[in-house]
């Protein structure tokens, strides 16, 4: 199974003014495959988001190595970061946040595809397509973020980065905002999603036990740093570090 994702020592250090600098993530080494679910845990602080706005170009490494399916990408601008977007997404913890309120669900599933080079006819069959393939019905490409369920605007969400057909999506807290229903409704559709077009997934919690089905392998992190790695069911049984005991204590 080729790798589509690697990072190399990646490294997040915030300035203060104080001169108390702070490591948010220190050393982070890991690789994901092509269509693997890999979780990254760990409680708030822990590091796992900046991690992934790290990967996803929306934080700027100290120091460190993105690489997507080989490639190096940590300092892609310009016209490689777009190609880079086209081959990854991310979906973000609230859903109606990651919407501009003043366009309408489809116009914010549409956008990259008109900025791929759809014609609008093309983007709007496109995104009734997307909306179905995520639960939704052809309708809620009319209505506004505030007008959905937290639930329904998260699958319009993940319908949004599936639409230039990506090979890794992130999901940062992506289920974390909803009731425990919607929630394994989301996974469920994920799962699927995994199983028909192959997606990898890189998928922040701070849950061990919501990932324990949903993910094919699992690192805790701790204070910036990887503390612990493993299969997810392995890790649960036999921790190996007092503060991974400690976290899957505290869900379990």
């Amino acid at each position: 199974m080729d790798t589509i994702l690697q990072t190399a020592h990646l490294k997040k250090v915030f300035p203060r003014k104080d001169g108390e600098d702070i490591v948010a993530v220190d050393d982070v080494t890991f690789s994901l495959k092509k269509g693997e679910k890999l979780a990254i845990i760990g409680e708030s602080g822990s590091g796992k988001t900046t991690v992934a706005r790290m990967i996803a170009h929306l934080l700027e490494p100290t120091a460190g190595k993105v690489m997507l399916a080989g490639e190096d990408i940590t300092n892609a601008g310009g016209a490689k970061l777009k190609e880079v977007y086209t081959r990854m997404q991310m979906v973000f913890q609230n859903p109606v946040d990651s919407f501009d309120p003043r366009c309408t669900l489809g116009d914010g599933i549409s956008e990259s595809l008109l900025n791929h080079g759809k014609s609008k006819r093309q983007a709007a069959e496109m995104t009734k397509n997307l909306l179905a393939l995520c639960g939704l019905g052809e309708e809620f490409a009319q209505r506004y973020p505030h007008e959905v369920s937290g639930g329904q605007c998260q699958r319009a969400a993940i319908a949004r980065a599936l639409a230039i057909e990506p090979e890794l999506v992130i999901l940062d807290e992506a289920t974390s905002a909803l009731d425990v229903t919607v929630q394994a409704e989301v996974l469920d559709l994920l799962n699927r999603l995994q199983e028909d077009r192959g997606i990898a997934y890189l998928f922040i919690c701070h849950d061990i036990a919501l990932v324990q089905d949903f993910c094919d392998q699992v690192i805790v992190m701790h204070e910036g740093k990887i503390v612990e790695e493993g299969i997810p069911d392995e890790i649960i049984n036999n921790p190996q570090q007092a503060y991974t005991k400690k976290l899957i204590d505290s869900v379990l």
